[in-house]
């Protein structure tokens, strides 16, 4: 080994990331990336325009059970004038020919949530860094599981949250670290989305006004409906809590101890039904999951973190971010922020001034990188920390303890609701790590 190289590992070593097993080889650093997809569908194929967009990866291979999606990729692939990958198909284990592949460095996964940890879990035992979309497992098992196959084989996984890289949240970030709110004491986050018309969809058109799921649904409403039929919890913690992760340094110094959570009634999915094709079968489902699930986790620092799901009634799109400290508070819903002696008295600024005047340097430096890349360009952020990894063989800035963390959520949350809303202990992945691990979560490029 270079001597170069022995300091880096020895610097990363001491920072408790995990070093990559000799075995595993990779092209040197600028090479292409090359890259097998595991779902092409609506999301996979976001994955894939951000592909496509890059000189530095290559589409090796491609993976999905229907021709819709896998249609849809080829046409995308071919529009840009790139070569065609390798198709797999025909059941759900045809991703395994995918990954035993020698010439894959990384796996991008964005199939129905039922089927990520045992992709994972293949991928990072054939020595490939996984890159997957939420969630990470349904019970606290697969999360475990994901966590020891990462530790085991070396491999990085990363939960591609999106989130953790919009414009706002950053800047935030960069606020909170510049001391504008003081100490924090409480954040809220959440899923507060209308998804009416993605659990329902008759396959008319992709997010059309529909009643009909599963076999007779398209996209999502095939699969993610029916997890509002059969289950009761906060299904899709991740947008909220994955971003606030980093302002108070959990699993950095901090980690969640327990949680609880509560349901409401569950009435909108049927209400919509019903409304849209009156006496309809699907409107007197017996929809199990409440219409706003509520979620409230203890911190080993003292602070608290609410989470709100609320997807079966009408409303705008708001993931509800509130960042509240002893100097100051920011609420995304209102778009606004309080900082005292810095703003009138009892009054709020608007946000957009603050975030423009401490806009991430990353953002800065990046934006126009990211023009055009989904979801306000932090679609091109979250493709490009994972890329960068692969390419540089290091560890990804959303590691697999961070990964599991605010996944694992969900299943904690079914419990504490089934057990009549009672206390849940929050695993520690880290298995202790947190109290030596430090914060470098897109402090500079390195862990970009």
């Amino acid at each position: 080994m270079h001597r170069r190289d022995f300091l880096r590992n020895s610097a990363i070593a001491a920072a408790g990331i995990t070093i990559l097993p000799s075995s595993v080889v990779f092209g040197k650093d600028g090479d292409k990336v090359r890259l097998g997809y595991i779902g092409v569908g609506a999301r996979g194929q976001t994955h894939i325009d951000e592909a496509l967009k890059r000189d530095d990866v290559e589409i090796v291979a491609i993976c999905d059970l229907q021709e819709w999606a896998l249609s849809g990729t080829r046409e995308m692939i071919k529009k840009a004038g790139r070569k065609l990958p390798e198709e797999y198909t025909g059941g759900v284990d045809a991703y395994k020919k995918l990954i035993e592949r020698k010439d894959i460095d990384a796996v991008i996964i964005a199939t129905p949530w039922q089927f990520h940890r045992d992709q994972a879990v293949y991928a990072m035992l054939a020595g490939k860094y996984v890159g997957c979309e939420v969630i990470a497992g349904l019970t606290v098992q697969d999360h475990w599981d994901i966590v020891n196959t990462s530790e085991k084989t070396g491999m990085p996984y990363m939960t591609l949250e999106n989130v953790c890289y919009r414009r706002d949240v950053m800047a935030a970030l960069n606020m909170v670290r510049e001391g504008l709110f003081g100490e924090i004491v409480h954040l809220e986050g959440g899923y507060q989305h209308d998804l009416r018309q993605v659990l329902f969809n008759d396959g008319k058109s992709w997010y059309g006004k529909g009643v009909e799921y599963g076999s007779k649904g398209i996209s999502e409403a095939q699969w993610r409906t029916q997890y509002n039929i059969d289950r009761q919890g906060d299904l899709y913690p991740t947008h909220g809590v994955g971003p606030m992760m980093p302002y108070i340094n959990i699993n950095k110094g901090n980690r969640f101890t327990n949680l609880v959570s509560f349901a409401s009634k569950a009435k909108g999915l049927g209400a919509y039904v019903e409304e849209l094709a009156p006496g309809h079968p699907n409107a007197k489902l017996n929809y199990k999951n409440g219409d706003i699930v509520t979620t409230v986790l203890n911190c080993a620092n003292g602070e608290t973190l609410l989470l709100s799901h609320d997807t079966h009634l009408p409303r705008p799109y708001s993931l509800g971010f509130r960042v509240q400290g002893t100097k100051g508070i920011w609420m995304d819903v209102s778009k606004t922020v309080h900082i005292e002696h810095k703003t009138k008295p009892h009054e709020w600024d608007p946000a957009k001034d603050w975030f423009e005047k401490y806009d991430h340097p990353l953002w800065k430096k990046y934006a126009k990188d990211a023009e055009g890349a989904g979801h306000g360009g932090m679609d091109w952020f979250v493709f490009n920390a994972f890329i960068q990894s692969v390419k540089q063989k290091k560890q990804t800035p959303i590691d697999v303890y961070d990964s599991v963390t605010m996944s694992v959520i969900t299943p904690l949350s079914e419990k504490s609701i089934k057990e009549g809303n009672t206390p849940q202990k929050f695993p520690d992945f880290t298995r202790g790590k947190w109290k030596t691990k430090k914060n470098t979560f897109l402090l500079d490029d390195s862990g970009f």
